[in-house]
């Protein structure tokens, strides 16, 4: 990792979540205490990173899907660490106009998010906490970027699910419902608990070493959070089965993902 850019308030005794993600699917900017929550993530379960990769995937076919049917912003909350395939490549894959707005509360997320958007008008980050999506929609830097009385499809990919029940994560998502106009849209992949409880509650408790939970919720918890949105098809399903890109290549078992995912649209 480039020591040079590190924030010096960076603290890498403790784990990120976003590091931990960053190493899974392969990056190298985490720290040890990070590669140490991943071995033990890994022991509880051994396709971690292929879970990782799939919530990734999802993501990717979720913004090229919007890009192609005419969104043009896009705002990625608890975007993480950047690695392949990010929100303002695939978008700029299909419009070269759109425009992004990153946030993240990581120190290393953001400054390294920073750094390879220098010069680009089109796309900024902001270092903020989801839980205070008022601070959020009114940042200026954001309010530069996006058009905020225009469409925006927000993304909350593996994101709420490291938020505690008692911080009203259903606010957050009625806040942005609130904060959009017709024809915004809502990207949401969560981690559930339906397929193996007795697996994720041991991962919720090796997450309780890191700087955010990793809560488990069931179909219908998640569901709660489109309130409100028309959800697009196939609708709140396991991650491999959002429109996927080989309709012939389909997970047998699509529930070992342990994460369901969906797009919906505020009407």
């Amino acid at each position: 990792m480039d020591a040079e850019w590190i924030p010096p308030e960076v603290d890498g005794r403790r784990p990120s979540v976003a590091r931990v993600y960053d190493y899974l699917l392969g990056g190298a900017h985490n720290f040890a205490s990070d590669r140490d929550l991943a071995t033990g993530l890994l022991r509880i379960e051994p396709k971690a990173r292929e879970l990782a990769r799939a919530n990734r995937a999802f993501l990717r076919r979720a913004v090229r899907t919007l890009a192609e049917a005419g969104v043009d912003q896009f705002v990625d909350i608890g975007s993480g660490i950047p690695t392949q395939g990010n929100v303002h490549e695939i978008a700029h894959a299909v419009n070269p106009a759109a425009r992004v707005v990153y946030i993240d509360n990581d120190d290393v997320a953001v400054a390294h998010s920073r750094s390879i958007l220098v010069g680009d008008e089109r796309a900024a980050v902001i270092q903020a906490d989801m839980r205070r999506p008022a601070e959020i929609l009114a940042d200026p830097e954001l309010n530069r970027v996006v058009d905020l009385s225009r469409p925006v499809a927000f993304l909350l990919v593996a994101a709420l699910h490291l938020i505690k029940d008692e911080e009203d994560p259903a606010g957050i998502v009625a806040a942005l419902h609130e904060a959009g106009v017709p024809g915004a849209h809502l990207v949401l992949s969560h981690l559930t608990h339906e397929a193996d409880p007795g697996k994720t509650a041991a991962i919720g408790k090796l997450y309780d070493r890191a700087t955010s939970p990793a809560v488990s919720r069931s179909h219908a918890d998640i569901l709660r959070f489109f309130d409100g949105w028309d959800l697009l098809d196939p609708g709140l399903v396991y991650l491999p089965l959002w429109r996927p890109d080989d309709e012939t290549a389909v997970e047998d078992r699509p529930e070992r993902f342990l994460g369901f995912g969906g797009v919906a649209r505020r009407p």
